[in-house]
């Protein structure tokens, strides 16, 4: 019997070391380079803001494929989070997993380790740990664009306030510790947005009557 338990045990914590890195190599698929090879698009790395995302691909490929990369992008934080709740793991687990399919995005092993800003993916897996948190996201996202008309600090106030509302529910402390550095991480990659918004010189969002 103790034998079984340790092999039972043995075999979880081999099933979430694949998961974990299952979640960071999907992660690591860039939907925008993919998608624009196939097409024959310029490299999003090499156009525009070089952000390899929805909002520089449809600066030059169109609305279509900035739709296709925002899903793909979006699934690359569902899908593992979603695994991970089917295998009704710990919340240790579940926050590795979060912040591994995130950092994929960040920093794919496919492409040299340079990727985008994370904001998509980070929708996918936070909504997909909690739909009600996504419900949250999305609400604050599309508040902050109607008054501001800014895409990037609609999307750095949206962020910003998931680990707030984690704290008010409640959420363990892992899955709250990784949700504060995905959120700092988005913030370090806006950097450049940051210092556009404070200048008054970032873009607006232009909304058709």
């Amino acid at each position: 019997m103790v034998q079984a338990f340790i092999m039972t045990h043995e075999h979880l914590d081999l099933v979430s070391v694949f998961l974990i890195i299952f979640a960071y190599l999907l992660g690591s698929v860039s939907s925008a380079i993919i998608l624009t090879r196939l097409l024959g698009l310029q490299d999003p790395r090499s156009v525009g803001s070089g952000n390899p995302g929805a909002t520089n691909v449809l600066r030059y490929g169109g609305k279509k494929v900035a739709a296709l990369t925002l899903v793909g992008d979006i699934a690359k934080g569902v899908i593992p989070v979603l695994i991970a709740h089917m295998l009704s793991v710990s919340s240790l687990v579940m926050a590795a997993v979060m912040l591994a399919a995130f950092l994929g995005h960040l920093f794919p092993v496919y492409f040299n380790f340079k990727g985008g800003k994370g904001v998509a993916t980070a929708l996918g897996v936070l909504t997909t740990y909690d739909p009600v948190l996504g419900l949250v996201l999305i609400g604050t996202w599309l508040l902050t664009a109607l008054i501001t008309r800014i895409s990037s600090l609609s999307a750095l106030v949206a962020t910003a306030a998931a680990p707030v509302f984690m704290v008010w529910q409640g959420d363990p402390q892992a899955i709250l510790l990784a949700t504060v550095l995905i959120v700092a991480l988005i913030f370090w990659r806006h950097k450049t947005n940051i210092k556009r918004i404070l200048k008054g010189e970032e873009s607006r969002i232009k909304f058709k009557s």
